[in-house]
């Protein structure tokens, strides 16, 4: 059997992963796509097509989620030496999708299906391969609590006007059309130009047209609503150490800065606040500190219209006064020194926040791969706050911003986004995927998005997924700008991921329409 094309598969797959970033070369990504796609047109069987996804795959998500290795470093619980391996177990999980994927293109669409070795690869193909690659991404999101990280379509991120489409259809209608951009690339290379020419051509109107775009100017007003961040860059292997709440807290402080005439809404990262800020806890549950003394001593640093947004955990106790459970929340802290409102995490990480099948697990003497043997509850979903002076505010905490079509409250749309994120134990090319997809999500929700994290990368991202402020990695600091304007729901915002599967329909209406003129 020729192993080369199984070869060129692997090789493709981790060559199309530096089209994300923190490398952005998405040329050399759309080019791996194109010519993984021809590999699976050309199979000659079910068999080998369904290989040559599986290999491409494991490949492209072993090298996108290379950073997971680091959080086996974090305690002694999960060995260090199993990082890399269970990044490839993950990957080899990962890539089913695209190996279901490459199997339905070649059963829908590839003459080899027909035993027909001869007729070229056409524009039914490409059209086919990008309906597949959008049913099997909305899975790979979906299933399983879903993974959707690093979707296909955040490639387009240095190409406004192409990811200005997520606008309109979302990102996994987005990615789809990215593979019908990259079939297109195989049919010129094969000299069809009757389908190649005009999927180009638009691609490239799109790409040009977005450099036309501006987004909305910031207010001069000086006593308009601002949005300070702040980055106070304590690791997450700090944690352990007892005097790590108030380590973190006076770090946080030293970046508050003084009070102005416009009321400030003050951001700190996911769990800054170490100490616990409601009442009614039994007493033992109090060692760091009283929450009136911890909310009094925030408040005495705010100005009178100030508000700060902080995470920090909730605790649920039983009728015995035993604890029962725990929240991932976010706490919105007024000048007044009182608790103003609460969002808890719906959308938990397993293994971060939870470890699955707790029994079995610690039974082989596994953990969560974050120090904590204590396991969070999920809140009911996203959510908006209404603030003072600042109107709705919506909630998403550290990874469930990754989720599209899952990061607004319908019912009450927010102004815009507070993200609060914990990427200290994402590595070197974690914190910068994690961003992107928060770009992202900006551009669908047509919402500004504001992150905030202990070590980086902490933005300001407006309504277009431009980055408008940041605080770099490894570093400690504030920024601070006017609240970013959002724009009017967009058509993806009204109909969520609805819009997913009337393109990948459309797609395949197309195909078949190609398929029958061709005939």
């Amino acid at each position: 059997m020729n192993q080369r094309p199984a070869l060129l598969s692997l090789l493709l797959g981790a060559v199309a992963a530096t089209g994300f970033a923190p490398l952005q070369l998405w040329p050399i990504t759309l080019a791996c796509f194109a010519a993984w796609l021809w590999l699976v047109h050309d199979a000659p069987t079910l068999r080998t097509a369904l290989w040559r996804g599986w290999l491409f795959g494991i490949a492209h998500f072993t090298i996108g989620n290379n950073w997971i290795a680091r959080a086996f470093t974090l305690q002694d619980a999960m060995p260090a030496w199993l990082g890399y391996p269970a990044v490839t177990i993950l990957a080899a999980y990962l890539a089913i999708y695209p190996m279901l994927a490459a199997g339905l293109m070649w059963r829908l669409a590839s003459p080899r299906a027909t035993g027909d070795q001869t007729t070229p690869v056409g524009g039914s193909f490409a059209l086919v391969a990008g309906a597949a690659w959008i049913a099997t991404e909305w899975l790979r999101g979906t299933m399983l609590t879903g993974y959707p990280w690093n979707p296909l379509g955040v490639i387009w991120l240095p190409v406004p006007g192409m990811a200005w489409l997520a606008t309109l259809v979302g990102t996994y209608a987005l990615s789809g059309l990215t593979i019908v951009v990259a079939g297109a690339l195989v049919l010129l290379a094969a000299r069809q130009w009757r389908f190649a020419a005009p999927v180009l051509a638009a691609a490239a109107l799109l790409s040009v047209g977005g450099l036309l775009v501006r987004s909305p100017q910031l207010t001069a007003d000086p006593n308009a609503p601002r949005i300070r961040v702040i980055q106070p860059n304590l690791d997450q292997e700090e944690r352990p150490r007892d005097d790590y709440p108030e380590a973190n807290l006076a770090a946080i402080e030293r970046h508050i800065g003084t009070p102005g005439p416009a009321p400030r809404l003050i951001v700190w990262p996911e769990a800054a606040l170490r100490f616990f800020v409601e009442q009614g806890y039994p007493s033992q549950y109090y060692w760091k500190g009283r929450p009136e003394v911890t909310l009094a001593r925030i408040a005495g640093q705010l100005g009178p219209r100030d508000i700060v947004m902080t995470g920090g955990n909730s605790l649920q106790f039983d009728a015995q006064g035993e604890l029962a459970s725990g929240t991932n929340s976010v706490f919105a802290i007024g000048a007044n020194a009182q608790v103003l409102g609460r969002y808890d995490k719906a959308h938990l990480v397993p293994w971060g926040e939870y470890l699955p099948a707790r029994p079995i697990m610690s039974a082989l003497g596994l953990s969560r791969l974050v120090p904590g043997d204590f396991d969070f509850q999920p809140g009911p979903g996203a959510a908006t706050i209404d603030l003072p002076g600042f109107g709705p505010v919506g909630l998403q905490i550290c990874y469930e911003i990754i989720f599209s079509g899952q990061t607004v409250d319908q019912a009450h749309r927010p102004a815009f986004i507070f993200n609060p994120s914990n990427d200290s134990w994402y590595g070197r090319w974690g914190p910068v995927e994690h961003l992107a997809m928060a770009r992202l999500r900006a551009i669908e929700e047509g919402l500004p998005i504001i992150r905030s994290t202990p070590t980086g990368v902490s933005a300001i991202i407006d309504a277009d997924g431009r980055v408008l402020g940041t605080i770099p990695a490894d570093r400690d600091g504030a920024i601070e700008l006017p609240i970013p304007p959002g724009h009017p729901a967009t058509l993806f915002a009204r109909l969520g991921n609805l819009m997913a599967a009337l393109v990948a329909l459309g797609l395949l209406v197309l195909a078949v329409a190609i398929r029958q003129r061709a005939r």
